[in-house]
């Protein structure tokens, strides 16, 4: 039997790895064994997450903390390097874009062990996003490739990265399927106050949009102008949450009428209130992919996307700051206006089954 370690770090890589731990748990070929480096380490942000979507606790706990992204990819490495050189595992597989992602697949490389990198290709070419260098590297990095749509093949192809690429879909996507009904039967919306209501999703974390005094005073903004439209539901980050906190802007939101600042919630409740919502705007990458597989109209507050799809096919639209064009935007979706989406190819919920029939393939 062939060992996998599944390497995660940051919240939106449970949901990555759970339906591949699922897949491998299917097979007598793979061993899976969960690493968890603890880059985000709270109860809320993690430990739910490992409850809710039936997966085992990790065997191996690095407990990084949260640390500058330099320090914190250095400690990374520094306590993962002895672990590959002990259980010398098959094979290492890293999902995303996170420091976990970049620093395990560094280490791998270093003990030469294979690397197996999923949502590979995906490029917003803002190289002022930690998130793209992460990306980048981790491509160069890997062995294998698994990319979630057409723009990543391209990217790859264009970089002449020299590892094996293969469209498989998008395990964010698994998760969502294997989980809507669950998610549905939620009472989040009964304890919010929101049934039967209109009412709008927001989630802002990306330090370009809430580390400086100026960038977070846009988003307040811009939170203050869905308020206007539709009733505002923010699950706050904790990097957001201390970030308004130091600049002050924590009583101003909780003074603005019809928006509500509630603690980060598990995914049930997160998916059983974006489905429901009239319109979600964030900063989040995989809430993008989310809207899209749901129809939810998503106004994405960056000047890029790293996930073209969500656009060209989907429900998302680029906004940017543009407080403006945000107006407008709500006004459409509050007539019934906004641009009706698709679903990319392949995300159906099978794409774990051909990573994992792949992985076989590969070290069989």
């Amino acid at each position: 039997m062939k060992r996998v370690f599944n390497i995660c770090g940051a919240r939106p890589n449970f949901m990555k790895i759970a339906p591949l731990v699922h897949a491998m748990q299917r097979t007598s070929e793979l061993r899976s064994t969960i690493v968890h480096t603890g880059q985000h380490y709270s109860p809320t942000l993690s430990d739910v997450f490992f409850e809710e979507l039936k997966i085992p606790r990790p065997e191996i706990s690095l407990e990084v903390g949260s640390l500058p992204r330099v320090e914190q990819i250095a400690l990374i490495e520094e306590r993962f390097a002895p672990v590959v050189e002990q259980q010398a595992p098959n094979l290492i597989l890293v999902v995303g874009d996170v420091n976990s992602t970049v620093a395990c697949a560094r280490v791998a490389r270093r003990f030469g062990v294979p690397v197996a990198h999923v949502e590979a290709g995906l490029r917003s070419f803002d190289l002022g996003m930690p998130e793209e260098h992460n990306r980048i590297e981790t491509d160069r990095l890997s062995d294998i490739l698994y990319v979630t749509e057409e723009s990543g093949m391209a990217n790859l192809r264009n970089e002449r990265v020299p590892g094996k690429a293969m469209l498989v879909g998008n395990v964010m996507i698994d998760t969502l399927v294997a989980n809507l009904d669950r998610a549905r039967s939620s009472d989040v919306r009964a304890r919010l106050g929101l049934e039967g209501e209109k009412y709008a999703v927001a989630t802002f974390h990306r330090p370009s949009n809430v580390d400086s005094k100026e960038s977070a005073a846009k988003v307040v903004d811009a939170l203050r102008l869905v308020a206007r439209f539709f009733p505002v539901v923010l699950p706050i980050h904790p990097r957001t949450k201390e970030s308004f906190d130091r600049f002050g802007f924590l009583d101003v939101l909780a003074a603005t009428p019809g928006l509500r600042l509630v603690e980060p919630m598990g995914y049930f409740d997160f998916i059983g209130l974006v489905e429901q919502c009239k319109v979600v705007v964030t900063d989040s990458g995989g809430i993008q992919e989310e809207t899209t597989y749901l129809g939810i109209p998503c106004l994405t507050m960056r000047e890029n996307s790293e996930r073209p799809s969500t656009i060209s096919v989907g429900t998302n639209l680029l906004i940017g700051s543009d407080l403006e064009r945000l107006g407008s935007e709500l006004e459409n979706i509050s007539a019934g206006k906004f641009k009706k989406g698709s679903v990319p190819p392949l995300w159906d919920g099978g794409t774990a089954e051909r990573i994992v029939a792949d992985i076989e393939a590969f070290l069989s």
